[in-house]
């Protein structure tokens, strides 16, 4: 079930502990508001679409200074490209449509007082039929099965370190370390509650970067086992240069590492290590053994799909605005998601055979398709960072139940609203 909801509140910091940490989108003196002339923003392929144009100074329309506007589908080159000169009054500009499945962008900028202000809106045409463009790998299940069972061999050997200074009177917070594949560790921060009984769990997973993380006491204070997991295999609670000098270092663009060999590319070690995270929540005494959860947004969406798509422990998922859906996109004329490997500038790095060979194998679109987990999915049409298109053609082969609630104007951020509801539906879900 599809949703639209908040189309007019304050933006906030994009996401709480859950998600990937992105700045805030803050107020501007100018604000270029483009609105496509359908409310849910959604066509049929070959109806036409126009957008309303309006650009405020001091919340006035704007007057005598040029517009600058690029109309086409999403990452792509743009179809139209134009200016005109603001009169003080909204302005219609024809969109024109799509003739198949897709997103079509409009794209306004204004240049004032030395700074670009910029504004966009994206049109949507029958997004329920995007179907991916990444193959399946006929040996997909059991190259995975063969993963886990490389893991399964592998001893946990967890340790638990308290940190009393994060504890509260209702919680216990510990840093835990766990042993992963490839003599490599998962690090992560686990908060209890402190009362005697057995709780429900939740494995928070991250956005991309490399950076430190904290407890998730918001949650646990409600009754439910938090487990915030990094996935470099790295302490999670160091000084911050650390995590800078390596994100700008040797874990830059790490999506890339041994992106050639599908047996030692990175993010086999981070699914497997999600799934090893999941093994040390249900060795825990507190853990009710059976009500598991897995979010995340971004690369952390991705991480939940992948999870619980290995994972049939995982009862429930809230994944948002999922990152590496339908990676390949790019190189069938249309837009693929992050970390998008094949767009114009990357192309000419991954568009080889061992890389071709390895994706298929990754990619979100395939773990969808396997998926059992109840999911609450949730995106904007305008994210620019992964594109509806991709993340669509992840959703669109789901069978398992799911719901999408669309919160249509945001880009790669949240409402605080979406996170509430968001936080609400997994409480609900797990003490049901």
């Amino acid at each position: 079930m599809m949703k639209k909801f908040f189309s007019g509140l304050l933006i906030s910091a994009c996401l709480f502990v859950f998600y990937p940490v992105n700045a805030q989108v803050a107020e501007q003196m100018i604000k270029i508001m483009v609105s496509p002339d359908h409310d849910d923003w959604q066509y049929r392929t070959g109806e036409k679409a126009s957008f309303t144009v309006q650009v405020f100074y001091h919340q006035n329309l704007l007057k005598g200074v040029k517009a600058y506007y690029e109309i086409g589908p999403e990452k792509m080159d743009p179809v139209k490209k134009d200016s005109m000169l603001l009169n003080g009054k909204p302005f219609v500009l024809e969109g024109g449509t799509m003739s198949s499945p897709g997103f079509l962008r409009c794209v306004v900028s204004v240049d004032y007082e030395g700074k670009r202000y910029r504004g966009l809106a994206t049109a949507a045409f029958n997004p329920q039929a995007i179907s991916p463009i990444v193959k399946y790998p006929g040996d997909f299940r059991a190259f995975w099965e063969s993963a886990k069972a490389e893991l399964a061999k592998v001893p946990m050997n967890p340790r638990m370190t308290l940190i009393p200074e994060r504890c509260t009177e209702n919680t216990n917070v510990y840093h835990v370390s766990l042993q992963n594949i490839g003599n490599s560790r998962i690090y992560g921060i686990v908060s209890i509650p402190r009362k005697e009984g057995k709780y429900p769990a939740i494995l928070e997973v991250p956005g991309a970067g490399v950076r430190a993380y904290s407890p998730d006491l918001n949650l646990a204070e409600r009754g439910v086992i938090t487990f915030v997991i990094g996935i470099h295999g790295i302490p999670v609670n160091l000084d911050p240069v650390v995590y800078s000098d390596l994100g700008s270092g040797g874990l830059r663009e790490y999506w890339t590492n041994n992106m050639d060999n599908r047996d030692r590319y990175y993010y086999k070690r981070v699914y497997l290590g999600c799934v090893r995270a999941n093994d040390f929540i249900a060795s825990l005494p507190q853990y009710d053994g059976s009500n598991l959860a897995v979010t995340g947004g971004s690369q952390g969406g991705a991480l939940s799909i992948v999870t619980a798509s290995l994972d049939q422990r995982v009862k429930y998922l809230a994944a948002v605005y999922p990152a590496l859906c339908d990676v390949t996109g790019y190189l069938s004329g249309r837009a693929g998601g992050w970390p998008h490997f094949f767009d114009r500038n990357n192309v000419k790095y991954h568009n080889i055979k061992e890389k071709l060979e390895t994706i298929p194998y990754y990619d979100v679109v395939n773990f969808a398709r396997e998926l059992k987990a109840t999911g609450y999915y949730s995106w904007g049409f305008n994210d620019e960072t992964c594109p509806p298109t991709s993340m669509y053609a992840a959703y669109n082969v789901i069978n398992a139940p799911k719901s999408l609630h669309l919160a249509l104007e945001t880009g790669h951020w949240t409402f605080p609203e979406q996170n509430i509801l968001l936080q609400n539906w997994l409480i609900e879900m797990l003490k049901k």
